[in-house]
């Protein structure tokens, strides 16, 4: 199976091979809620619908809820893994039959990524680095205090 090895680093995503991204409605208030109460540290904000934290070496992203998108149950959360070959991954999910979105797609922020639901009803994106992007390039900002950004 293609597990994650040695995984290309990528200064746009948090360095862990699962990234479980969880909506909620209000992500700057949940994001502050995070750090505040469990101790996450903001490591990049995504304009108001995204933002990166990490505890450790673990990381999570809050997302804004898709709209429409129930507040709770599987269409509310969503999780992400990085993989070293995405189109091998895709392959191998449609041989086995898992729905599938569309083909992976390379996206201006250096990741290679296609989305797929379980039968859970849960949605799982996979992603390759295929380039090391500086986020600003493509609109990504890194926290106000010069120490939390991972340049």
């Amino acid at each position: 199976m293609h597990t994650p090895t040695r995984l290309a680093p990528n200064r746009s995503m948090p360095a862990g091979p699962v990234i479980p991204v969880l909506a909620y409605d209000d992500v700057l208030a949940a994001a502050a809620w995070l750090v505040r109460c469990f101790g996450f540290e903001e490591r990049l904000r995504i304009g108001t619908h995204r933002v990166q934290l990490t505890i450790g070496a673990g990381a999570v992203v809050a997302s804004a809820r898709p709209e429409g998108a129930a507040s709770t149950g599987a269409q509310g959360h969503a999780l992400m893994v990085r993989v070293a070959d995405v189109d091998a991954h895709y392959a191998h999910a449609m041989a086995s039959g898992v729905e599938l979105g569309p083909p992976p797609e390379t996206y201006p922020y250096g990741e290679r990524q296609y989305s797929a639901r379980d039968l859970g009803g849960h949605t799982w994106t996979f992603s390759q680095t295929v380039d090391d992007v500086e986020p600003a390039a493509w609109g990504g900002e890194w926290p106000t205090r010069p120490s939390d950004s991972p340049r």
